[in-house]
């Protein structure tokens, strides 16, 4: 096994290795985005008030965020693999859970047992396209996985509201129990084994990067729910005093599990930052647009879910695309012309006219996933290339990390443009996606310089 691994795995194993990983990190992706659309739907048939049901997703968000880069490094030791179908097992136990709870409770501790099982599979999943695929093949593989990533995100809302429209909320979760069972037994057949390091798993780092991530991550969740700034700022306090703890252990360790190694690498932190800003974009785009486009332009929710298809059918186009040209292209190039589309698509969606017909507004959508596509596909490819092979699960760690930064931080700029007001807030966030978006092309271009 382990000769194949060298250089990706022969041509039929390798289609079910990547099916393994695209229905893992789809049903993970997917369970971000579908317990927003149903919370509401929950908190009735619990009878809580909003302010307790929130939980639900914040449960899932946390414990994903606090134990990426740990189950990362945990993969690295005890091989990818083996970390990636444990995570698949329990997301599949843990949705069952979830369908089968009889209060608010019990929901909400299977959403955090949920949460570390698929940051199990997040914190891995890109470090085992590095041994599926031989290394001419590499930018099609993230590709790949890219596609599966990005339109997951994006197509959450609507898939939540197809369910919803003819079963009830559990079967939101229940669906992914057979499911589950379907790619575990093909992930366990197919995954290639991957070398091992030879260093002991870091408590104490796990522990200082978990409270890091996640104090961050509250706060910004916390400036955008109208949180007292006091607590809020105790938070960000929190977030840099432990943060500094870490960075300093972590500067002692030869493998470190924040990888500071892999981020002095210019090109691994620029591509690291390039991430968090095209996702703060992504972000606040598709926690906008659907105000905008029900309360304003006032379309039904179907109406909205359609309008907002043909982005996530372009990144699905382009994503492969752009994967095959990152094996040959710069990805500096091919990641700024795509951002420079994204913040074109994002600025034209700021000005739309108020009495926009579905043409004018589909063309718009369609630019926008035609640029990230062609983003992140180059972008995600030289990340992970610019680390060794052994280190290939802190870039996997990392990326995933980024991704979540990102869209945590898009989505509290939005909340806070929405305390100006609705129809003006819209604007305000779809101008700052487009500022982040063009950010992030400054950034990537940078590259070339590297």
């Amino acid at each position: 096994m382990m000769n194949n691994v060298a250089d990706g795995l022969p041509v039929p194993q390798r289609y079910g290795a990547v099916l393994a990983i695209a229905i893992g990190i789809i049903m993970a992706v997917l369970d971000s985005a579908i317990a927003n659309v149903a919370l509401p739907t929950i908190a009735r048939h619990f009878a809580a008030d909003a302010a307790t049901s929130i939980w639900v997703v914040n449960a899932y968000q946390l414990a994903i965020t606090v134990s990426l880069l740990p189950f990362a490094s945990l993969g690295a030791i005890v091989g990818y693999r083996r970390v990636y179908c444990a995570g698949l097992a329990a997301f599949t136990l843990a949705s069952l859970g979830c369908a089968l709870s009889t209060s608010l409770l019990a929901l909400t501790l299977a959403r955090i047992v949920q949460g570390f099982a698929a940051a199990g599979m997040m914190s891995v999943n890109t470090a085992l396209i590095r041994f599926i695929y031989p290394r001419h093949l590499l930018g099609r593989g993230v590709g790949y996985n890219a596609l599966f990533v990005a339109t997951a995100a994006a197509a959450g809302p609507t898939v939540a509201a197809g369910v919803l429209s003819v079963a009830s909320w559990p079967w939101l979760f229940a669906i992914n129990v057979p499911i589950g069972v379907i790619a575990l037994i093909t992930a366990t057949r197919t995954l290639p084994e991957t070398p091992r390091a030879h260093f002991p798993f870091d408590a104490v780092s796990a522990v200082l990067s978990a409270l890091t991530f996640g104090l961050l991550i509250t706060g910004i969740d916390g400036l955008g729910h109208d949180e007292r700034l006091a607590l809020v700022g105790v938070e960000f306090a929190a977030a840099l005093a432990v943060a500094t703890l870490l960075v300093r252990r972590e500067l002692t360790r030869t493998e470190p599990m924040l990888p500071i190694d892999l981020l002095r690498l210019p090109v691994f932190a620029l591509s690291i930052i390039t991430s968090v800003c095209s996702f703060a974009a992504q972000s606040l785009a598709f926690v906008s647009l659907p105000f905008y486009l029900q309360d304003v332009l006032g379309r039904s929710q179907v109406d909205t879910g359609l309008l907002m298809t043909p982005w996530p059918l372009s990144v699905a186009v382009m994503a492969p695309f752009a994967g095959r040209l990152a094996d040959r292209y710069s990805s500096g190039i091919l990641c700024g012309i795509g951002l420079i589309m994204l913040a074109a698509g994002l600025g034209s969606l700021a000005i739309l006219p108020i009495d926009a017909a579905a043409g004018d507004i589909a063309w718009r959508m369609v630019l926008c996933g035609l640029g990230f596509g062609l983003f992140q596909s180059p972008n995600n490819r030289t990340l992970l290339s610019s680390a060794s092979p052994e280190r290939s699960g802190g870039a996997s760690g990392m990326l995933a990390t980024a991704r979540l930064l990102g869209q945590t931080t898009g989505a509290a700029l939005v909340a806070l443009a929405f305390g100006l007001s609705v129809r003006h807030g819209i604007s305000v966030a779809l101008t700052m996606g487009a500022v982040f978006a063009l950010i992030a092309g400054v950034t990537s271009t940078l590259r070339l310089l590297r």
